[in-house]
């Protein structure tokens, strides 16, 4: 991929998109008409469990049979390649297109992380070149036929969510939150900047829902619990589900592998399930009521 300074990122002098740019952006509609559903995944802030959500959802619904691409926009911290135990760097066809890494059959990822030859390095970029690494990660890669592209934002609502929102206008926002009242707050900013963006909100997901005993198998609310359902009912947004904490997560982070492909059953593994199942009948329901108001 391409560096780009501030003055190739954008247009020409007169403020026109350059002839380069309007390349890119065919080649951007030509790769997101082979893709059915498009998930922006974000939250207000970090240490939500967004990546873990992310990786579980994509997962379950590879595992489902649908064809999904996994995409890190998290330029400075990226942990998709952690959480599923991927390593190296990409690949390029012979027509210069950037190749998926392979999870499985179904499941195919893009990171940051992939393009660095060390992956402890630091990426000192800041907004126009972004920007364009975002662009690229779409236009210059070579996703194929998907039912679902999971895209993975860094937290807030800077560079990254933004050119998502104008690169993949019809992108179904799913926002990430934990119960307590300092995670909401900055949800409430998130839900503010996607309704401003205009952007479509598929809806919200409370993580870090109760902990679950290992032992006695009971929930503990350690962070409280349903303040991500009521902050839904206040915004009037669908509620998606709840993943409570369980150490079964984090084993299976530790592990690079998804909690829901995990062998044994575990209550994390179910709510996720669960999501992705809600996640998908969801979607399908949003490009139904958009096909509908369209014609």
């Amino acid at each position: 991929m391409s560096e780009c300074s501030s003055g190739s990122c954008g247009g020409g002098g007169d403020g026109k998109p350059s002839a380069k740019m309007k390349i890119q952006d065919e080649m951007i509609k030509s790769t997101l008409e082979k893709i059915k559903y498009k998930l922006f995944i974000m939250s207000g802030k970090g240490g939500v469990g967004k990546s873990s959500v992310s990786v579980n959802v994509a997962a379950a619904l590879a595992a489902r049979g649908f064809k999904v691409g996994l995409l890190d926009v998290d330029i400075h911290g990226p942990s998709v390649p952690t959480l599923l135990g991927i390593s190296g760097t990409l690949d390029v066809d012979r027509g210069s297109l950037i190749l998926p890494k392979e999870y499985n059959e179904n499941l195919h990822v893009v990171s940051m992380e992939s393009l660095l030859k060390d992956p402890d390095q630091a990426v000192l970029w800041r907004g126009p070149m972004k920007t364009s690494a975002i662009r690229q990660f779409i236009s210059d890669v070579q996703w194929g036929d998907l039912d679902f592209l999971v895209v993975d934002s860094p937290p807030g609502t800077g560079d990254e969510p933004m050119t998502v929102l104008k690169t993949i206008p019809d992108a179904l926002s799913v926002v990430v939150t934990t119960p307590q009242e300092v995670s909401l707050s900055d949800v409430r900013k998130s839900i503010n900047f996607l309704q401003y963006a205009k952007a479509p909100i598929l809806g919200v997901v409370e993580n870090m829902s109760g902990l679950i005993c290992p032992h006695c198998h009971q929930s503990i609310d350690l962070f409280k619990k349903g303040g991500g359902k009521a902050l839904a009912e206040k915004y009037g947004l669908d509620f998606l589900g709840a993943i409570p904490l369980d150490p079964t997560t984090v084993v299976a982070g530790d592990m690079g592998v998804p909690v829901v492909l995990m062998e044994e059953e575990s209550f994390a593994k179910k709510a996720f399930l669960e999501l992705a199942e809600t996640i998908a009948a969801a979607a399908q329901n949003s490009l139904e009521a958009a096909s509908t108001t369209n014609t």
